[in-house]
């Protein structure tokens, strides 16, 4: 989600063959990723209305999009993305771990971390387990896995 032109992640994604599906609302970043990644399913939508390809998944995947949210559609988009990962399946997503707000330095948008705490408890009410939270230079990571009922 949020897939810009594909570099670096997609790229890596593709090279350790996965199948990819990729969703970004920026008519640009659709056109720039069409021309890097020919093949690979690409829709221009905005995922708090995305279709998701009418399908389940095994991994879902929001690097630098989810605090760019408004609070309430990032629970929205959380509990849409637990519907559908199939059971076990991940979802990885990027934010601070403190509630904070602040200019993203890509976008120029606002920006609103709910905080770790927070983050873990929207996480659980949708049936979402943490499995991991990490920081690297790249950013502060949550790693999540669907409960398997």
């Amino acid at each position: 989600m949020g897939c810009g032109a594909g570099f670096p992640i997609t790229d890596v994604l593709i090279t350790a063959g996965l199948n990819v599906f990729a969703i970004d609302a920026a008519p640009s970043f659709v056109d720039a990723f069409r021309k890097n990644f020919p093949g690979i399913p690409v829709v221009c939508e905005a995922v708090e209305d995305s279709t998701f390809f009418g399908r389940s998944f095994d991994a879902a995947l929001a690097w630098g999009l989810i605090f760019l949210l408004p609070v309430e559609e990032q629970r929205r988009l959380i509990r849409r993305i637990a519907d559908i990962l199939i059971p076990g399946g991940r979802f990885l997503f990027t934010s601070e771990p403190e509630p904070l707000v602040w200019n993203d330095a890509m976008t120029g948008l606002e920006s609103r971390s709910l905080g770790a705490g927070e983050y873990r408890k929207v996480l659980a009410e949708v049936g979402l387990s943490e499995v991991q939270e990490y920081a690297d230079v790249g950013g502060y990571y949550f790693d999540a896995r669907k409960n398997v009922i």
